[in-house]
């Protein structure tokens, strides 16, 4: 019997285990790129706020047409006056409980509310243009911090190589003072250098597990995700997608922030024009439809009459200057819009050849450095090589191993420099 039970807890702990492996790998996020901007799509909440407000936006425009529709209203109300009877001499009247249904039908129309719809309709085009920018930016943000983490995983990966030589260096020095064959301070300096090597190690795996985290909440996955990812820096890196991206024509309509700056101008035109609306008349008209009900043994005086309609229209005359001020206040401010957008169109394409330049600078030194990175790496390890035989000096290699430190990190920041310009530039034509 003790060994059924064995058995028993035995599968029950098997499952519950197999059970947390699954659960463990179904928290791994296997993504490559185009995979990572497809789940930020559909799960930053950023951008499902930017969502959000589209669809706030539509229904504050159909609130405005709402107000130009026919209002209905019913309703019900009833008297008692507990026995009171009206006298008139020898006649009284007894007051019996009545009920009356009532049923209003109302409209009211005004020039302002029909441009207040069409300022509905361009303050939603105003949300969908600002979510398209909320989802240029997040992608822009999810790219910069997948190539981040490409890039320093590269560089991990080298120094770790180079990390290795190193400490094989400093075991033969070691080994070598222990024969009398090398002088202790050499084998001090190997050491200096192996653990600077190590910190700058350490320091970029720290920075690398921030930007896995930083990832991650850019995608809008859970914090407890484990993210693999499955495309290449080479495969990201694409010069020559880049260069023609830089040959690509420039058409101002396509960028986001020109567009606000035009669905600005309209809505300060249309706000003018809501200004002079107010001297227009309001037209109103109702119809009302009343049912008086008595309770008693007999019918009371009923003098409401079971239908009325009514047309009513109202002219503004005198506001004391009032809608005159709002007037000049409303073309002033279109004006200004207008210089606005005039200075941005400018500015727009000034900014356009900086970029084009800074990507193509860029794009230069980031070949340079990539190879200078490869240069610095094969002479770290040619160096190494004939320190093991005596060929090169302690000094030689402590210089090979800074300089192979100093080469990542240009290395990096000129990846940067390149992802930067490249989102910047796709940012203005509204890639």
């Amino acid at each position: 019997m003790n060994i059924i039970k064995r058995i028993f807890v035995g599968a029950v702990l098997l499952l519950c285990g197999a059970g947390v492996l699954e659960a463990q790998e179904g928290n791994v996020l296997r993504l490559s790129f185009d995979e990572a901007l497809r789940y930020a799509v559909d799960h930053n909440l950023s951008l499902r706020n930017a969502a959000l407000d589209v669809r706030k936006a539509e229904a504050a425009r159909w609130e405005a047409v709402s107000t130009m529709l026919p209002q209905v209203k019913a309703g019900f109300d009833y008297s008692n006056m507990c026995g009171y009877e009206m006298n008139f001499g020898n006649m009284s009247i007894p007051m019996n409980p009545y009920g009356t249904f009532g049923l209003t039908a109302s409209i009211a129309l005004t020039a302002q509310q029909v441009v207040g719809v069409v300022m509905n309709k361009v303050s939603k085009e105003m949300s969908d243009i600002s979510y398209r920018q909320s989802l240029q930016q997040t992608h822009a943000n999810v790219k910069n911090v997948y190539v981040s983490i490409l890039v320093m995983e590269d560089v991990v990966s080298l120094l770790d190589s180079s990390l290795a030589n190193m400490e094989q260096l400093e075991r033969s020095t070691l080994e070598s003072v222990k024969v009398g064959a090398s002088e202790q301070i050499a084998a001090d300096k190997l050491s200096v250098q192996v653990a600077s090597m190590r910190n700058s190690i350490q320091a970029n795996r720290r920075s690398l597990q921030m930007l896995y985290h930083t990832l991650i909440l850019q995608l809008g996955a859970e914090v407890d995700s484990r993210l693999e990812l499955t495309t290449r820096l080479d495969e990201v890196m694409d010069m020559d997608r880049l260069q023609q991206l830089v040959r690509e024509d420039f058409n101002i309509a396509d960028n986001y922030n020109y567009q606000l700056l035009e669905q600005g101008e309209r809505l300060s035109k249309d706000q003018l024009l809501l200004t002079w609306m107010g001297f227009l008349p309001t037209l109103s008209a109702y119809y009302q439809y009343s049912d008086k009900t008595y309770f008693g043994k007999s019918e009371g005086m009923n003098m409401t009459p079971p239908h009325m309609l009514g047309f009513s229209i109202s002219i503004p005359l005198w506001q004391s200057g009032t809608r005159a001020a709002k007037i000049r206040e409303a073309k002033i401010s279109h004006e200004q819009n207008l210089n606005s957008r005039k200075q941005a169109e400018d500015a727009l394409r000034v900014q356009y050849s900086q970029l084009c330049y800074d990507l193509l600078s860029a794009m230069d030194s980031y070949q340079i450095q990539k190879e200078n990175l490869d240069v610095t790496k094969r002479v770290f390890d040619n160096i190494t090589e004939k320190f093991t035989y005596g060929h090169a000096s302690n000094l030689e290699v402590t210089n090979a191993s800074t300089d192979i430190i100093t080469a990542q990190s240009n290395y990096i920041q000129a990846v940067m420099s390149v992802l930067n310009a490249q989102v910047a530039l796709e940012n203005l034509l509204g890639k």
